[in-house]
């Protein structure tokens, strides 16, 4: 697993940086375009909320992006928190790479 060296941008800071500041456009104003509440939005935007795959798809139509984008955004910087929140999965211990891939399939 590759370690990663730095916290990853999280997809509120890219709408906020990104989209509202330039284009001038208001949380609330934002949250009506993609059909979702200012509270969720702001959630958001403020790091206490996470992109879901249906307000990726959201995000995407309003900013001409993909929903991949938004979702690997997120996945990045929920991996990140994830692995320096606990170090209890670091005493996983890892099967055998010879069981692991040197096995006949199930036919």
């Amino acid at each position: 697993m590759r370690k990663m060296t730095r916290r990853p941008t999280h997809p509120g800071n890219i709408i906020k940086e990104d989209y509202l500041l330039p284009l001038s456009i208001t949380i609330k104003d934002m949250a009506a375009t993609l059909g979702v509440s200012r509270k969720t939005l702001s959630k958001i935007i403020n790091e206490r909320g996470t992109v879901t795959p249906d307000m990726a798809l959201r995000l995407s139509r309003a900013f001409d992006t993909t929903p991949d984008f938004w979702l690997t955004l997120q996945k990045n910087f929920d991996l990140w928190q994830a692995e320096i929140a606990s170090q209890e999965w670091k005493k996983v211990k890892p099967f055998p790479k010879n069981r692991l891939h040197d096995h006949n399939p199930i036919a």
